[in-house]
């Protein structure tokens, strides 16, 4: 065979072998080729939507409900408790006026059942929470030599109280009263006590202000106001069960609150075993 067209046959043989080897060769899968899916990123955890509770609180809650506010923020994200303190008549009458709230703790019944005939408070929805007890205060020198509950009658005597408005003056009154109709009183010892006054008070932490700074020989306020702070310029005098008043303390949620469902929840936290014995350790009366 000629050279030529032995090269060529060559060739030709090796174009087929070519051809049936490449028909022959598996044929890729194409997903082999192409990349597992990834999962998506995680996405960072949203804060929690800012909230505000309002809550309007007796004067006399101002420590223990100010520690209240916070263990509760702890266990809250994103809430933030606004505590607003003043005597239970003037936080009443906020309210009436349309001040914007959620929760009410008023330091006695009156207070509350006014705030249920003005329709503010639903009547059965409010609880009792704490209770209350008067003590009398004179400062630390005694410069009134205050000994006993009789020595209130003292001629000179400068004496402050609560206004006959706020729930710890009625409280006093109360007092009083009962004093009067025991014969070792006498039934003018109220009035010789009243003659003494010298100063009415909007709300209990005044009276214990004042007398803190020697601007009178004596007041009475709550056992509760007598603080660690506090008992540091004064002496607390006790008065007699059979003379003394016990404070009952109620909380509601607002008819028109802005957070109801978390406003309940304050209240049941109140209510608890944590809550309730952190109102024991500030020293108010509680059923547990």
């Amino acid at each position: 065979m000629h050279p030529a067209l032995r090269s060529l046959h060559l060739f030709v043989l090796s174009l087929i072998v070519f051809a049936f080897l490449a028909a022959c060769a598996p044929v890729p899968n194409p997903s082999s080729s192409v990349a597992p899916p990834t999962e998506p990123a995680p996405q960072p955890a949203q804060p929690p939507v800012p909230q505000e509770l309002n809550v309007f609180a007796a004067a006399s809650l101002t420590e223990s409900f100010t520690e209240m506010g916070e263990q509760f923020e702890a266990t809250h994200p994103g809430v933030m408790i606004i505590l607003n303190f003043a005597g239970s008549q003037q936080l009443r009458a906020q309210l009436e006026q349309g001040a914007r709230a959620d929760v009410f703790a008023s330091a006695n019944t009156k207070e509350m059942n006014a705030a249920i005939a003005s329709s503010i408070i639903i009547s059965g929805t409010q609880r009792t929470f704490a209770r209350n007890r008067l003590v009398v205060i004179y400062p630390r020198d005694n410069p009134g030599k205050v000994e006993t509950l009789a020595d209130l009658a003292k001629p000179g005597l400068k004496l402050i109280v609560a206004d006959k408005a706020v729930p710890v003056g009625q409280y006093t009154l109360g007092m009083l009263d009962k004093m009067g109709k025991n014969p070792t009183y006498g039934a003018d010892f109220p009035n010789k006590v009243l003659e003494n006054v010298v100063s009415r008070e909007n709300d209990v932490k005044a009276v214990v202000a004042k007398v803190r700074l020697d601007e009178a020989d004596a007041g009475v306020v709550y056992s509760t106001d007598v603080t660690p702070a506090a008992a540091q310029d004064v002496t607390a005098l006790v008065i007699p069960d059979e003379f003394n008043q016990i404070a009952t303390y109620p909380i509601a949620t607002l008819v028109n609150a802005p957070q109801p469902d978390l406003a309940r929840e304050f209240i049941d936290f109140v209510l608890s075993d944590a809550g309730q014995e952190l109102l024991g350790s500030y020293g108010f009366i509680v059923d547990r």
